[in-house]
């Protein structure tokens, strides 16, 4: 019997340290949601996403998302700072301009030491978009925070001869 005992208290260890290990291996970080929006109301265009943490991230790493610019332009880089016992994670690119429908706008997202700067893992994914920016309106058409009509948008603004009510 004590064979037997010091053999099932052996394999069960050996399965504790696996899976310790296998933890390990675990990407930091997955994508869990993200795309394009139009917010037609005030005339923008952005993207963005949510990444999980699949395993525990050091409080304190710095998190890099850098978005690619569908204009042309350099990438647009948002930085977040990990906080302990944070699972969520939610990037937003600024305003864009020049987004064309169904083509492939590359997302890179970084973990990165603070004290060091070492990357210490990275994720890359694509997002489209279902429709070019073109569809929004020139200019927005609610201003301020009380989303008030803008006198200035084509949309919204009285044609010639309509009296304002």
């Amino acid at each position: 019997m004590p064979v037997r005992k010091a053999m099932f208290v052996a394999i069960v260890a050996l399965a504790i340290a696996a899976c310790d290990e296998a933890r390990d291996d675990t990407p930091y970080l997955e994508f869990v949601g993200g795309g394009f929006i139009f917010n037609y109301n005030v005339a923008e265009a952005y993207y963005g996403f949510v990444a999980r943490a699949r395993r525990e991230i050091p409080p304190g790493t710095v998190l890099e998302a850098e978005f690619e610019n569908p204009d042309g332009g350099s990438p647009f880089l948002v930085r977040q700072t990990a906080r302990a016992g944070q699972i969520d994670y939610t990037f937003r690119s600024p305003s864009l301009q020049g987004v064309k429908a169904e083509v492939d706008y590359r997302v890179e997202l970084r973990l990165v030491n603070p004290a060091s700067r070492e990357v210490m893992a990275r994720y890359a994914r694509a997002f489209q978009s279902s429709a070019d920016q073109d569809i929004l309106p020139k200019q927005p058409l609610v201003i301020g925070p009380s989303y008030e009509a803008n006198p200035n948008s084509e949309i919204l603004a009285p044609q010639q001869g309509e009296a304002s009510q």
